[in-house]
This record gives C-alpha cells, sequence and structure tokens, in this order.
C-alpha cells in the first residue's frame, strides 16, 4: 500500500476510501478572530469519519515557559502530550493521515509538520481542502467520528527539524531565513496581531499563499521548485530556516519546499510573536 507524505488529491483519497483503507482523516479548520468557528463548521459539515483538532488547545502549548518568557501565540506543546492525543484519535505507526482544512492548508500544514515532528512519516494535507473534496463528489457528515480505544504511540526519532530563539539569533547572516507573512506585516506597515511591527534582519519574504493556485490547490512540484530555488540561493534547504507570525503558516512554505523536492529546512516555532516580545532582539523594517 503506498502512502503519502506531502500532498494528497481528493480523487487519490477518494479512491483510499473506495478501498477501505483506514486512513485517519483530521480536520484542523480553524480563523483566529474566531477560534471556535473552525469547531463549528466541522459540526456542520465534515468529511466523513473526520475528527476535528484546535489550533490552540490541541496543537499549541503553554505560552509561558518555566521560566516566564513569552514562548510565542502558538507554540508547540511537548511531544509527548502531542502524541498521546493523536494516540486518542487511533493514530497507530505506519497509519496514513490526511489532515485538512478550510484556509488553503495553512492550518493542515502545522498538524503535518507536527506528525513528522513526532516520527510519523505518513501524513498529508488534501490538496485544495474540503471544497476539493465535495468538487470531486465526495460527501459531507454532521456525524460526529468516534475514536477506537487509545494505545500506546512511542515516540520516534523526529522527522522535522526547528531551533529556538536564541539559536536563529547566532546564526542570523549565515542562514537562509524566511518569513511567510504577507508583504505589509512583513514591511511593518501594520501589525494586527504582535506587539512590535517588522522583521527579523535578514529576513526574506514568501507569503505562503504564494504557494498555491486561484482555486486553493497547490501548485505543481516543478513549479514551486522553480519559485522557490532563486530565493534560497545561494544557501542549501538545510540552510534555510521557516518563521511567520506565531509558526503556523511557516509550516505552509515548508510543506510547499518538501513537495518540490527540497527537504530538509527547519522551523522556528515562536517566530515573529515570540522575537518581537523580547524589546532586546532587533527588528526590521521595509523591505520587499
Amino acid at each position: 500500500m503506498s502512502h503519502y507524505t506531502t500532498l494528497i488529491s481528493a480523487s487519490d483519497l477518494l479512491a483510499m476510501e473506495a478501498r477501505h483503507q483506514t486512513v485517519l482523516l483530521i480536520d484542523v479548520s480553524f480563523d483566529l478572530a474566531d477560534t471556535e468557528a473552525g469547531e463549528r463548521a466541522h459540526a456542520a459539515g465534515h468529511i466523513p469519519g473526520a475528527h476535528y483538532l484546535h489550533l490552540d488547545r490541541d496543537l499549541s502549548g503553554d505560552k509561558q515557559a518555566a521560566d516566564g518568557h513569552f514562548r510565542g501565540r502558538h507554540p508547540l506543546p511537548s511531544r509527548e502530550g502531542f502524541a498521546a492525543r493523536m494516540a486518542e484519535l487511533g493514530l497507530t505507526p505506519g497509519r496514513q493521515v490526511v489532515a485538512y482544512d478550510a484556509q488553503g492548508g495553512m492550518y493542515a500544514a502545522r498538524l503535518w509538520w507536527m506528525l513528522r515532528w513526532i516520527g510519523h512519516a505518513e501524513v498529508a494535507v488534501l490538496d485544495g481542502g474540503a471544497a476539493a473534496w465535495t468538487a470531486a463528489g465526495g460527501t459531507l457528515s454532521q456525524t460526529a467520528s468516534t475514536a477506537p480505544t487509545a494505545a500506546a504511540l512511542s515516540l520516534r526519532d523526529s522527522l522535522a527539524l526547528s531551533l529556538d530563539a536564541d539559536a536563529l539569533a547566532a546564526s542570523l547572516g549565515k542562514l537562509r531565513l524566511v518569513d511567510a507573512r504577507a508583504g505589509e506585516r512583513f514591511r511593518g506597515d501594520v501589525e494586527p496581531l504582535d506587539r512590535r511591527a517588522g522583521h527579523i534582519p535578514g529576513a526574506s519574504n514568501r507569503f505562503f499563499r504564494d504557494n498555491l493556485q486561484p482555486d486553493g490547490r497547490f501548485k505543481s512540484a516543478e513549479q514551486l521548485r522553480a519559485e522557490w530555488l532563486p530565493l534560497l540561493a545561494p544557501y542549501a534547504p538545510a540552510e534555510v530556516v521557516h518563521q511567520c507570525g506565531s509558526g503556523v503558516t511557516a509550516c505552509h512554505n515548508l510543506l510547499a519546499m518538501e513537495h518540490a523536492g527540497l527537504a530538509g529546512s527547519r522551523l522556528y516555532p515562536g517566530s515573529w510573536s515570540e522575537w518581537s516580545a523580547d524589546p532586546a532582539r532587533p527588528v526590521a523594517l521595509g523591505g520587499a
């Protein structure tokens, strides 16, 4: 049985369902302005069998570290806690997971990265989300999905790399830092969410939505590769670090690079929300 590790089309997911393959479907639709909107939309209609995970409750940890410093708006939970949560939904080694949302994959990519972070390779984002599913002939359900009795899920070596703020600060100028936020936030023209406007000095801007076609599906691997390589040069993928506002949409750029065959880059989970909260850290304004 083949597995999907970056993207899966709606037609391929329908084919897997028709073959009764045991796919673990996770809806992570979310709205930063209305944090319960995704869960309401899930209850109103979701891909049959899908479970719901909430960005704040399930995919994020404590905002304050033990030493009192602010870790960002959506810091990572513990690997052990997240693995236990996934085990509650029926995740077992080798089981195919498909993550989706209604926001172009911005939250599904976060789940994709986090599952790789706990060592689970068999995870893909539904290309085009629920809209692509219904367009391909899939139906939606209002029936709440039930999970089997949770089994222990052992952590495996991480397949996703990250670094913290101090490590990033020590590496500035020695790597390619890519900011996934919209241009106006990157430049510091506006800042609706975080304490200071601007960006981390030396960062380049690649708005995550530039990975998508007008219909909300990802561009082809070939097109993504052609767009990403000039941005990264002269750095190799392993010398690239991704960040955004709070470590969520940066995962979209990581997924795009992985799908384009440019594997090995890292995530700065705290991203701009953590960086900008420390007045001792430098800030840059303007740029592309």
